[in-house]
């Protein structure tokens, strides 16, 4: 069931409610640059287990209005707090990918984690993604300049450059041509401030708020969000949980996905 929150006055974000009637609830957060649809192959399995499943569109992004303003971390969190405000949603875990870990980590820090149960960060964008004198993790701020360069000059190559390195595994052809396509579903300015906030944002000041259990999922091999970066989140975040996936890169949610599957909803299990 897909249906649209308006999240300010001219502002609508997409949403799709799988198993609404499920007696356990996980709102999925997207990373850069896709949408709610990299979730499928969880979207496959966990409802047969009587889970909820919904997928949000972030702003910009799949289905989702797509403004010119509000594509940083606050505004992001705000977004997800709407979401969560129209469904009413409450005792559910909150899981995000990638930039949307980031973003699920600024709503439990901007907002007291309201209605979360559990937390749970899959590759996740934070504490920070870019190298800083205080964090020598993470990539070079210049590359993700780069990125930002060429999503204004060249959105496709850009697109297929990072699909590329997206996944440690072997894809096939139709595979790329599907991750490829849900990339350009976004708007290009979309595309680029996301990545800004992301060079520029973090979420350090937001681990020490996080008072629910926290499972930390991350690829051995993630090219996009380093594995020290899921250390750093380990150390930062009490009552979290690492988990390393031997053979995954950024998508290990498709790449180990009977293995994700299991370990996520074992911890929500527990």
């Amino acid at each position: 069931m897909g249906y649209y929150v308006r999240v300010e006055p001219n502002v609508r974000i997409y949403v799709e409610d799988i198993n609404p009637g499920g007696n356990k609830t996980i709102l999925f957060v997207h990373g850069w640059p896709a949408d709610h649809n990299l979730f499928e192959y969880q979207f496959n399995q966990l409802p047969k287990r009587g889970y909820r499943c919904i997928g949000m569109d972030i702003r910009g992004f799949g289905k989702s209005d797509k403004p010119w303003e509000g594509y940083h971390y606050d505004r992001l969190a705000d977004d997800v707090r709407g979401v969560v405000d129209a469904l009413q949603l409450q005792n559910f875990t909150l899981g995000g990918h990638s930039v949307g870990g980031a973003i699920s980590i600024r709503y439990m820090g901007r907002h007291n984690g309201h209605g979360v149960s559990k937390l749970a960060l899959f590759g996740a964008a934070a504490p920070s993604v870019t190298r800083r004198p205080d964090f020598p993790y993470g990539l070079p701020k210049e590359e993700i300049t780069q990125l930002i360069g060429q999503t204004y000059n060249d959105r496709p190559k850009m697109l297929e450059n990072f699909g590329d390195m997206f996944f440690f595994q072997y894809i096939t052809e139709p595979f790329r041509e599907w991750f490829f396509q849900m990339g350009l579903q976004a708007a290009g300015w979309a595309t680029a401030g996301v990545a800004t906030a992301f060079r520029d944002e973090n979420v350090f000041e937001d681990l020490g708020k996080i008072r629910v259990p926290t499972l930390i999922l991350h690829g051995v091999h993630d090219k996009v969000c380093l594995f020290p970066l899921a250390t750093a989140l380990n150390k930062g975040i009490s009552n979290s949980k690492l988990v390393p996936f031997e053979n995954s890169g950024h998508g290990l949610f498709w790449e180990e996905r009977d293995r994700f599957n299991r370990e996520l909803t074992q911890f929500i299990e527990t």
